[in-house]
């Protein structure tokens, strides 16, 4: 009888932009020793950040298999990956719904008897050398060409190994997210832990799949299986003549256009986006300095820009060209109504928070339904971006007064099938740096 031969496989994909530029890696690791024997990695195009990882997973065993061709169920593969997805769905214990993961499954599944793989889930940081593998394949995907293993420094980057204890698979999926479940619930201080994670302890049953036509679901509880979302990367619009004096400019004001500093701004933007080369498709507000700011990225991108009206800013009434302490002087009484209750308007005519979100809102329901699963720019203002950020926050108007927003910065939100809304990203200005 053959003795056990004992691999650990950690994979990992990406994708910039989900869908987006994509790429996967995957190493496979001696159990007894923590030394890497073989390594995988490819960028695969346009892809799911879900399709890259499955792919990742698909390219590991089949690394491990390759190893030792002739080893049949004397091979046993422990596979470690940052996905919980892909280990929950690969591990039986959520359904798989989504009509792209199903054949990917499928090939992960029958490269070995199911008998003789086993998963875990484990944090990013404890799968820095498939991510870095990743990221590599990306890269080479980006310059025109395919990952190399001679140029590869992914190991490098990867955390100190120890030999695994030789009785049984390391690591226990069901007991990791039982400790999940207990560490997330007296953060939260939640009594139930059960609603986090759904885990079958029996061999025969599998949960019932969530019922994504009931009221959207949050958190950690979100069915996975949702597709690709639309993803708002907004992008505030470069500087004006106004912006460094801080001075109200809306919609109703005089449309300044860009400054040579704005100008520069976009044009560092520009230069960012088409390094990630995620951006597929780009809408603007109709406002002058949006449609500068926007054009520096198409023209960049080779894309065409689509106005939408409802991304323009507020219009700020009596209140446009002044600064703050300006309208603080001569409209006090107003200014202060204004600060205390969305409904209300600013001097002369302007438009209310509240009237704001309203068409901002129909904006993001149109551009959603219009670009489901793809990545949009949109370039636009404080108010609209400050308002679509609490929204898919679900907090209050007041919200909007702690956040910073600086010019041509970088915030992103991304909205799902189901009606949730994920903000990744806020006021991110690295790029102009």
């Amino acid at each position: 009888m053959s003795a056990v031969r004992r691999l650990v496989v950690e994979a990992d994909g990406g994708s910039r932009g989900n869908p987006g530029p994509a790429g996967y890696g995957a190493v496979v690791i001696d159990a007894a020793t923590g030394e890497p024997l073989a390594e995988a990695a490819e960028y695969i195009g346009v892809a799911t950040n879900n399709v890259a990882e499955y792919r990742g997973l698909i390219a590991g065993l089949t690394a491990a298999k390759a190893l030792f061709p002739d080893a049949g169920d004397a091979l046993e593969v422990h596979v470690r990956m940052d996905s919980k997805l892909v280990v929950e769905q690969m591990s039986g214990r959520w359904k798989i719904k989504h009509p792209d993961m199903k054949p990917l499954a499928a090939r992960a599944a029958a490269i070995l008897p199911p008998s003789s793989v086993t998963y875990e889930w484990i944090p990013r940081a404890q799968n820095k050398h498939a991510d870095r593998l990743a990221n590599e394949a990306m890269d080479a995907g980006r310059d025109g060409r395919q990952w190399e293993p001679s140029a590869s420094t992914a190991e490098l980057d990867a955390p100190a190994r120890t030999p695994l204890p030789d009785r049984g698979p390391p690591g226990d999926a069901a007991a990791g997210a039982a400790k999940a479940r207990a560490a997330l619930a007296t953060a939260r201080g939640a009594a139930d832990t059960g609603t986090l994670f759904e885990v079958n302890t029996g061999a025969s049953e599998e949960p019932e799949p969530t019922d994504v036509t009931a009221a959207p679901q949050v958190g950690w509880a979100a069915a996975p299986d949702l597709g690709a979302p639309a993803t708002f990367v907004l992008l505030r619009h470069g500087e004006t003549l106004l912006t460094p004096e801080k001075r109200f400019s809306g919609s109703g004001g005089t449309d300044p256009e860009l400054s040579a500093v704005g100008r520069d701004q976009a044009a560092r933007a520009a230069v960012h986006f088409a390094a990630l080369g995620t951006v597929q498709e780009i809408v603007s507000s109709p406002l002058r300095r949006c449609r500068e700011t926007a054009a520096a990225v198409a023209d960049r991108l080779g894309l065409d820009v689509r106005i939408e009206d409802g991304l323009r800013e507020t219009d700020f009434g009596a209140w446009e060209g002044l600064t703050f302490g300006e309208v603080r002087e001569r409209y006090g009484d107003d200014l202060t109504a204004w600060l205390a209750d969305p409904e209300t308007a600013p001097t002369g005519g302007g438009e209310s928070f509240a009237e704001v979100a309203e068409r901002v809102a129909a904006a993001r329901d149109r551009l959603t339904a219009r670009y489901a699963g793809r990545t949009v720019l949109a370039v636009t203002h404080v108010t609209p971006i400050k308002t679509l950020v609490r929204l898919a926050l679900e907090a209050p108007a007041k919200a909007m007064f702690r956040m910073e927003l600086s010019a041509a910065s970088i915030s992103t939100v991304a909205y799902y099938g189901d009606g949730n809304a994920s903000v990744r990203l806020l006021n991110d200005t690295s790029h102009l740096r």
